[in-house]
């Protein structure tokens, strides 16, 4: 299993993602309020950027961290099956 505990590399992702929490309740108010369709295109747009950026902060600072610590370090199979399956939602990210 990944995991951190290390509150400076969570931090920052937690901070994006409460961010993007208020845009998704602004852009639903946006939308029950009958706004501009491009202007809630556009915050919708914002909100896909603000998670693609808080998910390559994860994967850069937390996971990094976690692989560096990995509990089965020792095991080569673990640690390519584990850089597989980053590798695979890393492609999904971009997707």
């Amino acid at each position: 299993m990944l995991q951190t505990k290390n509150i400076r590399e969570k931090e920052p992702v937690i901070h994006r993602l409460a961010r993007v929490e208020g845009q998704l309740r602004g852009v639903q108010k946006m939308i029950a309020d009958d706004r501009d369709c491009r202007e809630v295109f556009q915050q919708l747009i914002a909100i896909r950027a603000a998670v693609q950026s808080a998910s390559l902060s994860y994967l850069q600072g937390v996971v990094s961290e976690c692989l560096l610590n990995m509990d089965d370090s020792d095991d080569l199979d673990v640690q390519k099956a584990t850089m597989t399956d980053l590798i695979k939602m890393l492609g999904k990210l971009s997707e």
